[in-house]
């Protein structure tokens, strides 16, 4: 499998302190892999800089072999989705989804009008938002907004999408509900995701790899199987997987309490 994005070297000092350390890693294209850590730890940071929305202190960010470290937000063929939503409130779910496609100098005639409309209810339809189209945001539920946030992202076609913990404020049904269809999307459009967490049942749950992280280093990058199977250290051991086990009964006595 190829690699779609590359990080190399990746510095970031903030008021003196660091909170990345020559951080180094590559994303296979189609791939869903999530970066876990505690807060603190550089996650967050890592995803801003390779939407471009922070400029590394020191090192590089390639996506398909081309250096795209200077590279605007807008040039990068990437799309984010942010945990609080930040849907437009005074417009419906399908203006919200429209509007970075009408924003778009190609988009102006009434026929490219048309079609964005008819991109924008299909994705709508695949996240099963159709019957809220004409709807205001603050209307919705929580995990219906955040469909509607990642309906807005996928309609711009993006390669890659990064997450920054785009669950965290869900209940743990719509949480589930939603893994599902991120996974059904990342199967369906072939799209590579990076996905921002400090859960590690969620993380487990999802991805193809995953990237653990501590005081803006990488611990460890491998499958969660490898992960289990041969942890990297003690701090893998205890924050990872001792954890994982108590996220995972949790999850299990909730299933069990709504039967």
């Amino acid at each position: 499998m190829k690699t779609k994005l590359m990080a190399k070297d990746l510095e970031m000092v903030f008021d003196g302190k660091r909170t990345l350390n020559k951080v180094s890693f590559e994303v296979r294209d189609g791939e869903f892999l999530s970066i876990l850590g505690p807060s603190g730890c550089g996650k967050t940071t890592i995803l801003r800089i390779l939407i471009g929305l922070l400029e590394p202190t020191g090192g590089s960010v390639y996506k398909d072999g081309e250096d795209i470290t200077d590279e605007p937000p807008a040039e990068r063929g990437m799309g984010i989705v942010f945990q609080n939503y930040a849907l437009f409130e005074n417009m419906t779910v399908l203006q919200n989804v429209e509007y970075a496609l009408k924003i778009q100098k190609e988009n102006k005639s009434k026929e490219a009008r048309r079609q964005v409309r008819a991109r924008a209810l299909e994705m709508l339809s695949h996240l099963g938002l159709s019957e809220h189209i004409n709807k205001m945001p603050g209307t919705l539920s929580g995990g219906q907004q955040q469909r509607v946030a990642i309906a807005r992202t996928m309609v711009l076609n993006p390669d890659i999408i990064l997450f920054d913990e785009p669950m965290s404020a869900l209940d743990v049904e719509t949480r589930l509900s939603l893994r599902a269809e991120l996974k059904k999307i990342q199967k369906d459009f072939g799209t590579t995701m990076i996905y921002i967490t400090h859960d590690q049942e969620e993380a487990f749950a999802m991805s193809d790899r995953i990237m653990v992280m501590r005081e803006a280093n990488i611990v460890q990058l491998d499958t969660p199987q490898n992960i289990v199977d041969h942890p990297a250290d003690d701090y893998v051991k205890n924050f990872v997987l001792r954890n994982l086990q108590i996220k995972i009964d949790s999850l299990v006595k909730y299933v069990r309490t709504e039967r």
